[in-house]
């Protein structure tokens, strides 16, 4: 029995983290990198806890999410109240996580067909 969950094919799918980066639909991307469901973009934050604002508005530069996955890197960093308050506002649910859980997650909830995005630290 396959269990994979089944994703949309013009959607980014996250099928690897490590090594200083991932693999999204296939293509290999070093660095921190945001993830939306049709697009992914490198992410200029070197940790979350220093993390500005100004480096999540390519999130809303279009359609939002409504549900935003921040990997903090290998382990759990919480959000500053000043990044919570800010996505609040946006009407976005933030939740931080380290980043392997937050690739899984994000995966689960592609495949609901949820709005969702993730700003990924990477991790060695």
């Amino acid at each position: 029995m396959d269990i994979t969950p089944l994703v949309p094919k013009d959607r980014q799918v996250i099928s690897h983290y490590g090594n200083g980066g991932f693999v999204i639909s296939g293509v290999a991307h070093k660095g921190n990198i945001l993830v939306l469901a049709d697009k992914v973009m490198p992410w200029n934050v070197t940790e979350i806890s220093v993390a500005l604002l100004a480096s999540f508005d390519a999130l809303f530069a279009s359609d939002p999410p409504e549900i935003l996955l921040i990997g903090t890197g290998a382990k759990f960093a919480p959000l500053a109240p000043k990044l919570r308050e800010y996505f609040r506002e946006k009407g976005v649910a933030a939740d931080a996580m380290d980043t392997g859980a937050a690739c899984r997650t994000y995966t689960v909830l592609l495949a609901e067909g949820r709005q969702v995005a993730a700003a990924l630290v990477a991790v060695a």
